[in-house]
C-alpha cells in the first residue's frame, strides 16, 4: 500500500471524538480527516491544551492527524446569504444573519481554522468557498459576460486574505471542486486560480464524484493540476448510462431517490474509475492519505466506511520505481 488511508469525520458529526475514533481503529484506518464540528474540532474550544486533548485521543487509537476540514463556514465565504445558510453555521457565525456580516465572520473563522490546523500539526485545511455566481451557471435570463468576470474577482478578493493569513502559518488551502463553489470544473478552477494570481496557499482536493457525473475528465483535472493536488477524497457516484425522470440536475428530489440521474455511493460500488486515479497519482508524485468520505444514502455508513477501507487500501499500489523491461537491457 503506497499511501495511508483516513477517514473523513464529518459524516459522523454526531458522534464524540473519541467513539469515531475507537470505530476508524476497529475498521482498520491509518488515521482521520477532522472535521470542524462541535463534536471534533470545535474552534469555539481553541487553545493548546483543547488541542493537545484531541492529539492524546488519537495518539490512544494510535491514530495520525493529516488535515482538518471546515467546508460549511468556508461556503459562507463568498456565498450570497440567505436562510439555508443559518442552518450549516455555529450560531456566533450566523449573528443577525446580515449577509456581509456573515461572509466577514466566516472569514474570520476559516483564519481561525488555519490556527487550528497549525496547533494541531497539520498544514492542510479542506475546505468550500462557496460561489457569488453559481446561481448563474445557466444563462438565462442573459447577462454580461463581465458580470462571471466580477463575480470570479469577488471571490477572489474575499479569499485572498485568508490564503495570505495561511501563507503566513505555513497551511495550505485545498478547495473541494464541487457544485455550488466557485471553482466546480476543470474550466472555472482554472479561471479562480488565475483570478486569485496563482496563490501559493491555493490548491485542490481532489475529489472525482462531484466530476464524474457533470461529465468533466476527473483524470485531465489531476494532470492539469499536478502541482496543486493537496488532499485527496475517495467518494463514489453513480450516474445512469439512459435518460432518467431526472436529469443532472436532480429534478429537486432528495439523495438515494430512484428517479435520479445521479447518486453518491460507498467506493467501489458506482463509476469511478479508481485504478486509472491511483495511477495517475502516482505519476504526478502525490504521496499524501486517501480520505474516504463516505457518503450513500442507502448504505448503513459504518459497514460502508469499513467495506471502503478494504476497497482502498486493495485498489492502491506503489508506482515501480524501475521501467519493466530494464533487465533486458545489457550493459
Amino acid at each position: 500500500m503506497a499511501r495511508k488511508v483516513t477517514l473523513y469525520t464529518a459524516q459522523f458529526g454526531d458522534m464524540p471524538l473519541e467513539m469515531i475514533c475507537a470505530k476508524a481503529k476497529e475498521f482498520g484506518y491509518d488515521g482521520l480527516e477532522l472535521a470542524c464540528n462541535e463534536n471534533h474540532v470545535n474552534l469555539e474550544r481553541l487553545s493548546p491544551e483543547y488541542c493537545e486533548e484531541i492529539l492524546a485521543t488519537l495518539r490512544k487509537y494510535d491514530l495520525q492527524l493529516y488535515t482538518i476540514s471546515n467546508h460549511s463556514v468556508g461556503q459562507c465565504v463568498c456565498d450570497p446569504i440567505d436562510f439555508r445558510h443559518k442552518g450549516i453555521l455555529p450560531a456566533h457565525i450566523w449573528g443577525d444573519g446580515e449577509p456581509e456580516g456573515v461572509r466577514q465572520r466566516a472569514a474570520e473563522e476559516m483564519i481561525k481554522t488555519g490556527k487550528a490546523a497549525a496547533m494541531l500539526g497539520v498544514n492542510t485545511v479542506v475546505g468550500f468557498t462557496g460561489s457569488p455566481i453559481w446561481h448563474m451557471l445557466y444563462a438565462f435570463p442573459p447577462f454580461p459576460a463581465e458580470t462571471i468576470t466580477e463575480g470570479f474577482k469577488d471571490a477572489a478578493r474575499r479569499m485572498k486574505p485568508i490564503l495570505d493569513s495561511y501563507q503566513e502559518m505555513g497551511i495550505r488551502f485545498a478547495l473541494e471542486v464541487h457544485p455550488t463553489e466557485i471553482a466546480f470544473d476543470i474550466s472555472s478552477a482554472e479561471t479562480f486560480l488565475a483570478a486569485l494570481d496563482y496563490h501559493p496557499a491555493f490548491g485542490f482536493n481532489f475529489d472525482p464524484s462531484h466530476m464524474g457525473y457533470q461529465g468533466v475528465d476527473y483524470l485531465a483535472f489531476i494532470r492539469t493540476f499536478a502541482d496543486r493536488i493537496f488532499h485527496v477524497h475517495c467518494k463514489d457516484v453513480w450516474w445512469s448510462d439512459k435518460p432518467t425522470k431526472a436529469g443532472v440536475f436532480g429534478g429537486h428530489l432528495t439523495f438515494g431517490h430512484q428517479e435520479r440521474y445521479w447518486d453518491f455511493r460507498s467506493v467501489g460500488r458506482g463509476r469511478i474509475n479508481f485504478e486509472e486515479i491511483i495511477r495517475e497519482l502516482n505519476r504526478i508524485g502525490y504521496n499524501g492519505p486517501l480520505s474516504v468520505e463516505w457518503e450513500d444514502s442507502g448504505m448503513n455508513r459504518e459497514s460502508g466506511a469499513a467495506e471502503s477501507l478494504r476497497y482502498v487500501k486493495q485498489i492502491d499500489f506503489e508506482p515501480s520505481a524501475i521501467a519493466f523491461d530494464a533487465a533486458f537491457v545489457k550493459e
